[in-house]
């Protein structure tokens, strides 16, 4: 199982990169309906998903806790993929800090954190200056942890009539976001996202599995 966020909020960074993002005081709950889940360049569940997600930004200090979900619409090969997570966002001037966990249910108890159990932690920081954002993240916990990196930048380069786009490239372990086949450090998650009003359309491609992703997400 492969995976590390969220997060420009957690859901929107599968398809446009991370940066930071202002958010309004107290709680806030929403969904997006995907028709693929893509994550840095890999999809997951092989079907349409539903993503709920929970927050709450602690007044004055701009804090963030909250939980995020994916489950599949379809079966794929007799299973439908769930995965819960948790996270923590601190903000620091243009700078983000965040631990998630991303929780596979279907593998074992929730709060099992051993090397064969259901979690991934992941540990994060993100920067955002006008249209540019960046990401370092890495796992430090859990399953199949080895300490894997994905580095990531994203672009603003579109912002007109309702529309914009971003570029994206991230970069991170084959053995964790790539084709499996190797323990060399490549590009795992290139594309370019359009959002207009609550839809964002992306054009996503590995170079390293050499697959390519067209997803589109309605968020509500």
């Amino acid at each position: 199982m492969k995976k590390t966020i969220t997060i420009a909020s957690l859901a929107v960074a599968l398809f446009a990169g991370m940066g930071s993002t202002a958010q309004a005081e107290g709680f806030k709950i929403g969904a997006d309906v995907v028709s693929s889940y893509v994550f840095r360049g890999s999809e997951f569940g092989n079907s349409a998903a539903i993503q709920p997600n929970l927050s709450y930004t602690f007044p004055g200090i701009g804090i963030v806790v909250g939980a995020w979900g994916s489950y599949a619409i379809a079966e794929d090969n007799g299973d439908r993929y769930k995965e819960i997570d948790l996270y923590v966002t601190v903000p620091v001037g243009p700078f983000t800090f965040t631990i998630t966990d991303y929780n596979y249910p279907d593998l074992g108890d929730t709060f099992d954190f051993s090397d064969d159990g259901p979690n991934i932690v992941e540990a994060s920081i993100g920067y955002s200056y006008e249209n540019l954002g960046l990401l370092a993240a890495m796992n430090i916990a859990g399953l199949d942890t080895d300490n894997a990196k994905y580095f990531e930048a994203n672009y603003k380069f579109y912002d007109k009539d309702g529309f914009s786009a971003k570029g994206f490239v991230g970069a991170g372990d084959e053995d964790f976001y790539g084709d499996f086949e190797g323990d060399n450090f490549a590009l795992v998650n290139t594309g370019i996202s359009v959002s207009k009003d609550r839809f964002t359309a992306s054009y996503i491609y590995n170079p390293d599995t050499e697959k390519s992703h067209l997803v589109f997400m309605a968020s509500f």
